[in-house]
């Protein structure tokens, strides 16, 4: 995190001299990164360094298709500028060697999220979010989910298997579930769970339809449409499998409900 104050402070009490400071102006609000070739320069990336700042939590990486050099050159700049590190989709090849530059870094090989913890996230000390899954196979993207709200700095509670095909599964947790201040509910096939949850809990439920179903189900399209179409009031809907959506919108609302109640 850019430490605006800290900068000023340290100026102040001679622990850097103006040229770092300089240093570390220049790179407001945001960080070119430069590749270099046999020809010429090429600007790859603009690091949002001061997203945390507006936000409260840093840029995220998406890390599909980038390749293991700009992956490196944006981790060390996000570790200069004292920023934690989450980087999604990102294959395991690239992951384990992108470890070997960074072994402070570790990998959820089950939702491809690799995390860098620089400094100490404050986390909610109450509450939690509940991520719920219809099956075992929504669980890569549920995970997406619950490791991206970790990230952020809310605790996590994950309910999985809970599927409508077994409605008992979801009332054997249900006290626990309807505890929780947010919830993110993760469902292929039809998409039915969503539906099911917010008739049941006081709060947002935070839909994420997944890709898991047979030839109708259209890659997703089907429970994506069943979500949108809830008749039960107070589901809001991210893109399909887009866990890492449904995990920073619902920390972002339990954030928010927090601060609330402790007039923090």
């Amino acid at each position: 995190m850019w430490n605006i104050r800290k900068l000023l402070e340290d100026l102040r009490n001679g622990a850097i001299d103006i040229e770092d400071a300089l240093e570390y102006i220049k790179k407001f609000p945001y960080e070119v990164l430069l590749e270099k070739d046999s020809s010429n320069t090429i600007a790859f990336a603009r690091i949002d360094h001061h997203r945390v700042l507006r936000r409260g939590a840093p840029e995220v990486i998406y890390g599909e298709g980038k390749s293991l050099e700009h992956l490196i050159v944006l981790v060390e700049a996000m570790k200069r500028a004292e920023t934690n590190v989450l980087i999604t989709r990102l294959e395991p090849e690239k992951a384990n060697k992108l470890s070997i530059h960074f072994p402070e870094g570790k990998y959820f090989e089950i939702c491809r999220s690799w995390v860098l913890r620089h400094k100490e996230v404050l986390s909610l000390k109450e509450g939690y979010v509940a991520v719920l899954t219809g099956g075992t196979l929504d669980i890569p993207v549920a995970e997406e989910a619950a490791i991206t709200a970790e990230f952020l700095g809310s605790s996590v509670k994950r309910f999985y298997d809970v599927g409508v095909a077994g409605i008992h599964r979801l009332f054997d947790n249900l006290d626990e579930i309807m505890k929780a201040t947010v919830w993110v509910v993760v469902a292929g096939m039809e998409g039915a769970l969503p539906s099911i949850v917010a008739g049941l809990v006081e709060g947002p439920v935070i839909a994420v339809p997944t890709s898991i179903g047979y030839g109708a189900h259209f890659g997703g399209l089907a429970p994506l449409l069943g979500a949108l179409n809830s008749c039960s009031p107070g589901v809001v809907v991210v893109n399909i499998d887009n866990g890492f959506g449904g995990g920073y919108v619902a920390s972002l609302i339990h954030r928010r409900i927090v601060t609330k109640r402790t007039g923090g």
